[in-house]
């Protein structure tokens, strides 16, 4: 079977805390300790029976910022605007130079995980949208990007090379990380773009045609997902509000084979909207959440999955959780144990439900 798998999962996993402690002192044999650690995920990853294993972006501080800060035109600034409801808000990507993408970014991460693994090693990274989405035209030099269609062209082909280096490294399941989307549904963060200069109204069909050009010559036999969600960080959230149909006109325009969508609050709404999926597409159902330790009853999970088949065809429809574990280095709010069970619980119902 092609990825997205009936079991999946979006990508991060709490750090240890032999890796936490490590990092926080700054100690000189980190990557020795990274490596220790993200072997033993993996092994707790296969041992569960997931198919796509990640390493938990376990070298990473961010989910997003690790990987944009390494592109040329780049810096990180503190964050303005709407924040999360939480102290050591993340910091903010700002475009100051062209947008290039010169040297390989997270390659060595993926050669790694591949040869750490027997499964289907899977990357993550941020999608284009992403370095426009938190501070939007205010974010992007106006001297060096009067207009923002050559900034679109730029970012576009810089993650189109990122991500034929990570093809020729041999990665088959690339997964782009896209908040942008589900955020557009929120109306004060819609509200937060027009402050910022930007029409949202036109936003989804932007990051849609900015992730066709990332993918236009992506590497033959590479699957490419897309996840979004309305925030994780640190077991809060950003936004809120069901997917909104011309979002989604949008956001499924998008040239990739599945799509990991936010469903496990009553934030996300109904599954209604998914009816707008293409045919053939993959809709991967975010039902368990990774902002609690409660394990989710097998009977809700397979009566929402249900729910959702009136939309979508059984077969074009997997589980997951909603997001990952630790989207930043600090963590959601439950134990490793619970993480781990959750995982098991998404294998679990995926094989009563599909075999």
């Amino acid at each position: 079977m092609k990825p997205p798998f009936h079991a999946d999962h979006v990508g991060s996993l709490l750090r240890p805390p032999e890796l936490a402690a490590a990092r926080k002192a700054k100690i000189a044999n980190l990557r020795e300790i990274e490596d220790r650690a993200i072997r033993g995920a993996v092994a707790r990853q296969e041992a569960i029976g997931l198919q796509a294993v990640t390493d938990g972006e376990f070298r990473r501080d961010y989910w997003h910022l690790d990987f944009m800060k390494q592109l040329d035109g780049v810096t990180l600034k503190a964050a303005v605007g709407l924040t999360f409801a939480a102290e050591d808000v993340p910091p903010m990507a700002t475009v100051t130079g062209k947008v290039a993408c010169k040297q390989p970014i997270m390659v060595e991460h993926f050669r790694f995980l591949k040869e750490a693994t027997r499964h289907t090693a899977k990357l993550c990274i941020p999608s284009p949208g992403s370095l426009h989405f938190r501070g939007g035209r205010n974010a992007i030099s106006r001297e060096v990007y009067p207009d923002l269609a050559q900034f679109w062209e730029d970012a576009g082909a810089a993650w189109s090379r990122a991500i034929r280096q990570l093809g020729e490294a041999g990665c088959t399941y690339l997964q782009l990380d896209d908040v942008g989307f589900s955020y557009l549904c929120d109306a004060k963060v819609r509200e937060n773009f027009r402050a910022n200069g930007d029409d949202p109204a036109g936003l989804p069909l932007t990051y849609a045609q900015a992730i066709n050009r990332a993918l236009k010559d992506r590497p033959k036999g590479m699957t490419v997902t897309m996840h979004t969600c309305r925030g994780n960080f640190r077991s809060t959230w950003f936004a809120s509000g069901g997917y909104q149909e011309e979002v989604l006109d949008g956001m499924f325009s998008a040239d990739v084979d599945g799509f990991f969508m936010e469903y496990d609050s009553e934030r996300a709404g109904g599954f209604e909207p998914l009816r707008r999926l293409p045919k053939g597409k993959n809709v991967v159902l975010g039902l368990v959440t990774t902002k609690s330790g409660a394990l989710e009853e097998k009977d809700r999970l397979k009566r929402r999955i249900d729910e959702a088949s009136r939309h979508v065809p059984l077969e074009n429809l997997r589980l997951s959780p909603q997001c990952g574990f630790s989207s930043t280095h600090h963590g959601n709010k439950l134990t490793q144990e619970e993480q781990w069970r959750k995982l098991e619980r998404v294998v679990e119902v995926a094989r009563e439900v599909w075999g």
